[in-house]
């Protein structure tokens, strides 16, 4: 049975399981400092120029690393109130940093500098904690993505402002897919300080990776990331996935076809008036509200998560192996669902 729940749900890309088993045929050096993950470092470097790069197992683990480097517990972050380091990862930044999470309201999961403003009238006030770093995702948790305008501009207020810029790229591939442009000009060429670069939600088995272009957050960053537990002593089978990710764009031959899918989905549910599509659909997501009636029994047929049980708005997930036909027996499903209850 397909799901649209998360990209989560999907399994390895096979190319990605042979570069597993490539790496397993003899000893090599442990945590960190053996040859596939050299050499992956150096393919990263060919792509973002200037970079330290970290592998960790999940993406709580991505952030707290980044996070850690950026602020001190008397600091804080400021994040959207729908940001997963806030809502979906079990207080883990600040049982591990100490630090606050400052969440700003926003309808599309977005961020702005008009947004961020008014938290920095806590700045130099010893009773607030003190904002050190804006954090962002991209995709959001709400499927909308960051133009390059959008994204400059935030950098540049954090900067004039002596922030950092943390970008939790758990979709960053779905982003930069969607935009059309190349990682380096979407992210570090924007002034993003440090971000996760995400793997597992899109075909790999189990990694992130933490790259650093701030040489201000780098100097730790290495204690940080063995505090944190997040340094394995077989990096090599964390850091040859992402050789395999890297290799002729593979990331990008995934989320483009996740997005589309998204795209395809979204052109076909909003021929059925009884749903409503409540996000743009900018990369592999759609917010859908759907009568309350159908939900038990298309749920029993496609498993997918609630958004919001107030307004029964869902969330709708393709991966990099759903295929036109998933999404059409799915809408098919739909269709006949609400006509039967309606």
């Amino acid at each position: 049975m397909k799901s649209f729940a998360s990209d989560n749900y999907s399994g390895i890309h096979p190319e990605i399981l042979q570069a597993i088993i490539g790496a397993n045929r003899d000893h090599q050096i442990s945590y960190g400092d053996d040859d596939y993950t050299e050499k992956v470092n150096r393919n990263f470097q060919k792509i973002f120029g200037d970079v330290m790069v970290l592998y960790t197992f999940n993406g709580t683990g991505a952030n707290v690393t980044c996070l850690k480097c950026c602020t001190l517990p008397f600091q804080s972050a400021v994040c959207s109130e729908h940001a997963h380091i806030l809502v979906d990862e079990c207080g883990a930044p600040t049982q591990s940093i100490g630090c606050t999470l400052l969440p700003i309201k926003t309808p599309d999961g977005k961020l702005t500098p008009e947004m961020v403003k008014p938290l920095l009238n806590r700045v130099g006030n010893v009773h607030n904690t003190q904002p050190k770093v804006i954090s962002i995702s991209q995709t959001t948790e709400l499927g909308t993505v960051y133009s390059l305008s959008e994204l400059t501009k935030l950098c540049a207020f954090a900067h004039e402002n002596d922030l950092y810029v943390h970008m939790d790229g758990a979709r960053i591939s779905n982003a930069v897919a969607s935009l059309g442009i190349g990682l380096k000009q979407a992210t570090v060429d924007c002034g993003v300080d440090i971000m996760s670069f995400g793997g597992t939600k899109n075909g790999l088995m189990i990694g992130e990776a933490v790259l650093i272009f701030n040489d201000e957050l780098k100097a730790n960053a290495p204690y940080f990331h063995k505090q944190t537990a997040q340094l394995f002593s077989k990096n090599r089978f964390i850091a040859v996935q992402f050789e395999a990710l890297l290799n002729n764009d593979l990331w990008l031959r995934m989320a483009d076809h996740s997005n589309k899918m998204a795209k395809l989905l979204a052109s076909e549910v909003v021929k059925i008036p009884e749903v409503k599509i409540t996000q743009q659909v900018d990369a592999n997501s759609l917010f859908v509200i759907v009568p309350e009636q159908v939900l038990v029994p298309l749920r029993a047929l496609y498993p997918f998560y609630e958004w919001d049980a107030q307004t029964h708005e869902q969330r709708w997930m393709c991966s990099f192996d759903t295929t036109e036909d998933d999404v059409y027996e799915f809408v098919k499903s739909l269709k006949k669902l609400v006509s039967n209850k309606m």
